[in-house]
């Protein structure tokens, strides 16, 4: 459990790399935000956070269930959804756009399309938001949602 590490993950790179090149400049684990949120968009006001199918129990094929202390990973695994629940509409309250990318969507096959709709999704909330086109509900998107 040691080596497994919270930040700086293969799909978070992926995806920050993908958003640098395309022009978006970022934070990334920002303190000042509960939950410290894998990307901050400040001019599209948007966060994007990164998902493990497995550590987040996303339902698809990468988030298996392990063998051995079932009781002690079903604790584990409540408590991660319920503290993404938590940290979503703590960053709703505060009038952010989410967007949720799971790790299954950035395999190889699938990555370019999640990586453009994400792109393009970013783009139209910049663009509303300068145009200063006023909405109550801050945005959510998941991306893929099965």
């Amino acid at each position: 459990m040691s080596k497994i590490r919270g930040r700086d993950t293969l799909p978070e790179i992926v995806v920050r790399r993908r958003l640098f090149a395309e022009g978006w400049r970022f934070r990334v684990c920002d303190r000042r935000f509960v939950g410290r949120p894998d990307v901050v968009i400040p001019k599209a006001r948007t966060i994007v956070d990164v998902r493990g199918c497995f550590w987040h129990r996303h339902g698809c094929k990468e988030s298996t269930m392990p063998k051995s202390n079932v009781a002690f990973w079903m604790e584990k695994w409540s408590k991660n959804v319920r503290r993404d629940i938590r940290n979503e509409a703590d960053w709703a309250k505060g009038g952010w756009n989410r967007i949720i990318v799971w790790e299954c969507a950035l395999a190889p096959s699938r990555r370019e399309k999640t990586l453009e709709r994400l792109c393009a999704k970013l783009a139209s909330w910049a663009v509303e938001r300068a145009a200063a086109i006023p909405r109550r509900i801050p945005h959510r998107l998941e991306l893929p949602r099965k």
